[in-house]
Formats: C-alpha cells, sequence, structure tokens
C-alpha cells in the first residue's frame, strides 16, 4: 500500500486552498470520535488493526457503517482504500456522506440490497433502522476483487454527488432527491440530507479498510499519511459507541 499512500499525499497537496484534511491511516488505536451503526441483522463484531489497517467482519447482508463527524460538516470529498479478504454471501462494500443518526447517502458496490444476483454500483438515500431507502441511481457493473485493493471516493457539493471507483466514474454524477417530493418516506428519513458526517462499511464480507482522507471546508484537519512500511500489530476496539 506504499504507492497508494504516497498518491493520496500528492492529492492532497494539489487541492483546493481553504481545504481542511482528515486523514486516518489507523496506526494507532485511537477510535475515540469514531462511532458504528448496526443496520438490523448485521453481525456484531469488534474492528480491529492488523499490520496498521482496519479489519471488518460482517458475514450478512445488513450493513455495518464505521462513521464520523457532526452536523457541520457539508461539502466534503471523502475515499477510502478497501481490500475485500472474504466474500460470505452476497454482500456490498459502501462509502457513505452527510450522516445524521442512523440517515445517510451512500453509494456501494455489490450484490446486497436490490434484488437479484447481479452485481450493480448503486447509490442512495435513507435510513439504516428504518429500513427504507430511495434508490438515486444504479448501473450493473462488477464486483470488488477480493484480496486486491481498490479505492472509493465520493464528493459531495450543495446538491450534487458523484462517485469513483478506482478513479473511474461507474455512474453519472447525480443530483440528491429531494425527500418532500417522497411522503412516505419522511417519517423513515428524518433528515433533509444537506449536512452530516462521514463513512464507510461492509455488508457480507471480510476487509481491510485504510488510508481514510476527508476533505473540504469545516473539516478539522488531523493526521498525516505515512509512507512507512507498517508495522506487524494487531488491536481490537470493542467499545465503539453505535446508533
Amino acid at each position: 500500500m506504499k504507492s497508494v499512500i504516497i498518491g493520496a499525499g500528492i492529492f492532497l497537496c494539489i487541492f483546493s486552498v481553504g481545504a481542511a484534511t482528515f486523514v486516518e491511516t489507523f496506526d494507532n488505536e485511537d477510535l475515540e470520535n469514531w462511532r458504528e451503526i448496526v443496520q438490523r441483522g448485521a453481525a456484531l463484531d469488534s474492528w480491529k488493526t492488523i499490520n496498521n489497517e482496519l479489519h471488518a467482519i460482517n458475514d450478512r447482508e445488513s450493513f455495518r457503517l464505521l462513521t464520523i463527524g457532526d452536523d457541520t460538516w457539508r461539502d466534503y470529498v471523502v475515499e477510502f482504500d478497501v481490500k475485500p479478504v472474504k466474500k460470505h454471501g452476497p454482500g456490498s462494500i459502501a462509502i457513505a456522506a452527510r450522516i445524521k443518526g442512523a440517515s445517510v447517502l451512500w453509494c456501494m458496490i455489490g450484490d446486497a440490497l436490490l434484488p437479484g444476483p447481479e452485481a450493480r454500483v448503486s447509490c442512495f438515500s435513507g435510513n439504516l433502522h428504518g429500513g427504507k431507502f430511495l434508490l438515486i441511481d444504479t448501473q450493473r457493473g462488477s464486483l470488488l476483487k477480493v484480496k486486491k485493493w481498490s479505492t472509493l471516493k465520493l464528493r459531495i457539493q450543495e446538491n450534487n454527488l458523484t462517485f469513483w471507483i478506482n478513479g473511474k466514474l461507474p455512474l453519472e454524477p447525480m443530483e440528491i432527491p429531494d425527500v418532500n417530493e417522497v411522503p412516505a418516506l419522511l417519517e423513515e428519513f428524518e433528515t433533509d440530507f444537506t449536512t452530516g458526517g462521514a463513512g464507510f462499511g461492509l455488508s457480507g464480507y471480510t476487509a481491510l479498510f485504510d488510508n481514510i482522507i476527508i476533505t473540504g471546508e469545516g473539516i478539522p484537519n488531523r493526521g498525516g499519511l505515512s509512507v512507512t512500511p507498517r508495522a506487524k500489530l494487531a488491536t481490537t476496539w470493542g467499545k465503539l459507541k453505535q446508533f
């Protein structure tokens, strides 16, 4: 992952002036400001570091999301590296933004949530606890390759959303729908998706996550990207705040 980390550092240098950057490389065991959102039926397990990469297991189709940020976050770019280690059944890898409580905007690649066995790239707005989602866009796509690193990136700016997988656009840039136009969903959503934190997660997979980078105005500056070889260690966090 060394070359990936260096590339990410170059990205930060050329990003727009005035934007602050939050970086998490999981080089220590501090997850104090992170919280987990668990969809009903998701597997409950600890998040742990293995060789300074975050390891997560969810062998069920329901999602686990690890999130950070607050209601002041508005327009930003979030990206991370992910390596699926094992696929347990129908599952997906997700990237999320403007999270309030259990309500999220998110994009995912996989074969979970939507009917049919085919792999798709899809973006939604919805509530993990309420179980109702509004599909923004979806297209057929390929699953992420097991035991190979990929990069997911999501940019949210005003009322627009853009999603990349390994630098490519699997979907055209999208407009975030107004949930007020779907009255039956209002009680489940409990948000207008204008502000909120960011995160990532998985269903039906064991996977490694690394190099979480969030850039935008109002994002707290934190962390740096290491280009040194990773130490061999394993640390478990079992007391994350859950929602």
